[in-house]
């Protein structure tokens, strides 16, 4: 069953490739990087599979059971918009153009240094490729946890990263809600840490975008958990839900400093770990507080932070929080 999808997604791959991206490459004057637009094929059709799962599935979840009521519809849409632009078209092309000529110049000064990345392989001989792939989604999540935990911990980052967690209206569609720079810098971050431990191109595919597919799950307005055990063994919406909590999931017991709690990207395990979990159930309200007005000493509301309406505007003023955030106290 799984060969035959295999073998399907291949015929697919191929026919996409030479009847419409290959035509394309040479037309744009592009033929140099003929090699490389298949692998973008690849992650391209991958994008379009898991835009149709996320339809089939987790839309009509969000309508059974919806953890809150949507009160900005264009903002889910703007969130939508951020998922083609992921998946199918901006961020592809910038992995096309950048990271993946990164990371293939990488390999091959290794190679020609004698450098080979540490693999599985190397240490238990034999191992099958189930259990390979197993064990190398916990290490790559075990760097992710790390990932996020510290853009949450340095004003600049949070600048950036604070975007994601701005959205009041929380759905399915707001795991690809990010600024552009820090999407780069997190592409090029895990992509060097699966060359370092030597994760094969195929299963890391793989990896990745049944890794996008639960953070989809994870962000979806759903009022779903795992149960006492399960939200132990895999991040569940509610778990998720709690980060995203005003004043509680990224910040430090509210007091407004950086910090939070639930930076789990898949395994909860990390959290408990290194002591940053917390599984209150309990559906939170989500967003940034600073969006929120506040009353002064003299009684006067001052209004919150605009973090932009549309993508171009939430770009710009991602870079402005960064800069600003820099010299200052964050929200």
């Amino acid at each position: 069953m799984i060969q035959m999808f295999i073998d399907a997604f291949g015929v697919a791959q191929g026919w996409l490739f030479e009847s419409v991206i290959q035509p394309l490459i040479y037309q744009s004057g592009f033929g140099a990087y003929t090699e490389e637009a298949f692998e973008g094929t690849e992650w391209l059709l991958i994008g379009v599979c898991e835009l149709a799962l996320l339809f089939i599935v987790l839309r009509p979840l969000e309508a059974l059971l919806p953890a809150q009521k949507i009160s900005d519809r264009g903002a889910r849409w703007n969130d939508f918009v951020y998922t083609v632009l992921h998946r199918v078209g901006l961020f592809s092309v910038l992995i096309f153009f950048t990271l993946d000529p990164l990371m293939d110049s990488l390999a091959g000064v290794l190679r020609l240094d004698d450098l080979h990345p540490v693999n599985l392989e190397t240490f238990w001989p034999g191992i099958s490729p189930v259990a390979s792939f197993l064990l190398y989604f916990v290490v790559l999540d075990f760097f992710d946890y790390w990932y996020h935990r510290a853009s949450h911990q340095f004003n600049w980052w949070w600048g950036l990263h604070s975007l994601h967690h701005s959205q009041r209206n929380m759905n399915l569609w707001s795991d690809d809600r990010n600024h552009l720079l820090d999407d780069v810098i997190r592409g090029v971050y895990m992509g060097l840490i699966a060359l370092a431990i030597g994760v094969p191109p195929g299963q890391y595919v793989l990896l990745v975008s049944i890794s996008r597919i639960l953070q989809s799950l994870q962000h979806a307005n759903v009022r779903i958990h795992f149960g006492r055990l399960g939200e132990r063994l895999l991040v569940s919406p509610r778990y998720h839900r709690m980060h995203h909590a005003i004043g509680v999931g990224h910040e430090s017991k509210g007091r407004g400093t950086l910090g939070g709690c639930n930076f789990a990207v898949l395994l909860p395990v990390w959290d408990i770990i290194f002591r940053t979990a917390n599984f209150t159930p309990h559906f939170a309200a989500t967003g940034v507080r600073g969006q929120y007005p506040t009353i002064n000493r003299a009684g006067l509301a001052i209004p919150g932070r605009d973090y932009g309406r549309g993508f171009w505007s939430q770009q710009w003023l991602g870079l402005k929080r960064m800069f600003e955030y820099m010299r200052g106290k964050p929200d």
